[in-house]
């Protein structure tokens, strides 16, 4: 009996003395966290909630420094760079990602922009062109109607007259090209009822063009800026 007592307080013992030792044990950990983290918290780059200057961050950490060996930097303080490091290269590129959303929204915005203005000039313009049309259609036909050898029959003061008004002719051709309206001929193309008007059918058998084309133009059509803004008159060939 008194064996058997005798062992069961020494188990108490020893088992008191592990339970100190863990407590102790535990007590530095905490201790060495707690440190660590109040060191941490001594080098931290951040005051007020903005980022230190290099030079005001080197000054805190070298004052924090004993003894002589001021260039050896403490691994709490190299630890909290890492750490904004690492925070820098993260908000560096969420910024990159903004900034080239922004610019290509800029971009779109150019674009649609121009697309506008460039609208706005054509329907700016294209009612004027319109009433300009029918003076180039009687200058052509003015210039069409006359023979050659009218010309020469003519004497001097016709010949004269007919090259002015080929000449005024030509003239408003080439403001009307200077303003993006270009005359439209589709002779011999395939007859498309979205640009070209057909006046009149063709029989196959009295044509040169296969059928479905456009044998011959009786009124030259017009693009503003490759928009249609009065289609050719055509004669289209027909079985």
């Amino acid at each position: 009996m008194l064996r058997r007592g005798l062992a069961s307080l020494s188990g108490i013992a020893q088992n008191s003395l592990k339970s100190q030792r863990c407590v102790s044990v535990s007590a530095q950990c905490f201790s060495a966290t707690t440190a660590e983290s109040a060191e941490s918290q001594s080098y931290s780059i951040r005051k007020d909630g903005k980022r230190l200057k290099g030079s005001e961050y080197e000054e805190i950490v070298v004052g924090s420094i004993e003894g002589e060996n001021k260039s050896q930097v403490p691994k709490s303080a190299l630890d909290v760079l890492l750490k904004e490091y690492d925070e820098l290269i993260a908000e560096s590129s969420d910024n990159l990602d903004k900034y080239k959303r922004s610019l290509a929204e800029t971009e779109n915005v150019r674009r649609r922009g121009l697309k506008q203005t460039e609208d706005a000039k054509v329907f700016a313009i294209q009612g004027f062109c319109k009433d300009l049309l029918e003076v180039s259609d009687i200058l052509d036909i003015a210039v069409k109607s006359v023979k050659p050898e009218e010309i020469e029959q003519g004497g001097k003061s016709f010949k004269d007259l007919y090259e002015g008004v080929s000449m005024t002719r030509t003239v408003l051709l080439k403001v009307f090209e200077k303003h993006g309206l270009k005359t439209v001929d589709p002779t011999n193309e395939k007859f498309d009822p979205n640009l070209h008007e057909a006046v009149f059918q063709i029989p196959s058998a009295n044509a040169k063009q296969p059928v479905g084309h456009i044998e011959v133009c009786t009124k030259i059509g017009y693009n503003l800026k490759d928009r249609p803004i009065r289609p050719a008159q055509v004669g289209v060939v027909s079985q």
